[in-house]
């Protein structure tokens, strides 16, 4: 089985310095492949460093997350360039609209997502997307980038089919966490997963966050090892097998960032 994780903030504070060991016990449990995700200038810059850090093994995006949105600038549109320029760099984000809590102002948020867009189109890069309390305004700037030539997956999506189907339809895949193992929240995306097109999702642990409510045994902190839980929550909700699961969702993350599990290292 080759799993692979599209999403791991190993710039958080939980994370920090835990980086080989995190690597090591990922191999162990079958993760073939990790992305380490960028959410400001300098976590865009530490991703990337990991990356070639572990050649073969990991790879990076690189984008400013709605949180930090009142701090846009055209410098910062710059930087993410630089890094974009780098064929290690796989994708453009995190990048997204969150209106949950407004950390940042909803109209700076549209400003900074619309420059990320439009950017994606040009370095011709998969978008790796955010959204939450803002589908709207989300859905409409997202099919209005894939119709001039954008694609990505709309990570930790934890909401309802309906949602889910309206990505999808513009050309869209959804990322899977470990929300879909909770069966008290996870309730609405529980409920989705049937719907969905295999050949349209992706897995990832969103690590540190997000932990499986269906593993054993956890540490205190979620990481690339526990992905084998979302895809057996996964695969228990569609009716198919794990690896049929792991499979799936592996190809389509080689083919939407361009990975090579080939070169990379076995287990």
């Amino acid at each position: 089985m080759q799993l692979i994780d599209i999403g791991v903030n190993f710039h958080s504070k939980q994370l920090r310095d835990l980086t080989d060991s995190l690597i090591e016990r990922a191999k162990a449990a079958d993760v073939s492949a990790i992305l380490a995700t960028g959410t400001s200038i300098q976590s865009s810059h530490e991703a990337l460093a990991l990356a070639h850090r572990y050649p073969g093994y990991l790879s990076s995006t690189a984008g400013v997350h709605p949180h930090s949105a009142d701090a846009w600038s055209a410098e910062m549109l710059d930087a993410l360039g630089m890094l974009w320029q780098d064929d290690v760099c796989v994708a453009v984000g995190e990048c997204g609209l969150d209106y949950n809590r407004n950390f940042s102002t909803p109209a700076n948020q549209r400003l900074a997502f619309a420059a990320q867009l439009s950017a994606a189109v040009k370095v011709k890069k998969p978008l790796f997307l955010h959204c939450r309390d803002a589908f709207a305004d989300f859905h409409a700037m997202v099919k209005e980038a894939v119709q001039a030539g954008a694609h990505g997956v709309v990570h930790c999506f934890t909401e309802s089919a309906d949602e889910a189907r309206a990505l999808v339809d513009i050309g869209l895949d959804i990322g899977i966490t470990g929300w879909v193992t909770d069966e008290k929240r996870g309730g609405a995306l529980r409920s989705a997963i049937p719907e969905l097109p295999l050949d349209r999702l992706h897995l990832e642990t969103d690590a540190p966050y997000l932990g499986p409510k269906n593993a054993n045994k956890r540490r205190p902190y979620n990481e690339p090892a526990n992905l084998i839980w979302v895809a057996r929550a996964v695969a228990q909700l569609k009716g198919i097998s794990e690896e049929d699961v792991a499979q799936a969702c592996s190809g389509n993350s080689q083919r939407l960032f361009g990975l090579s599990l080939s070169s990379r290292p076995s287990n």
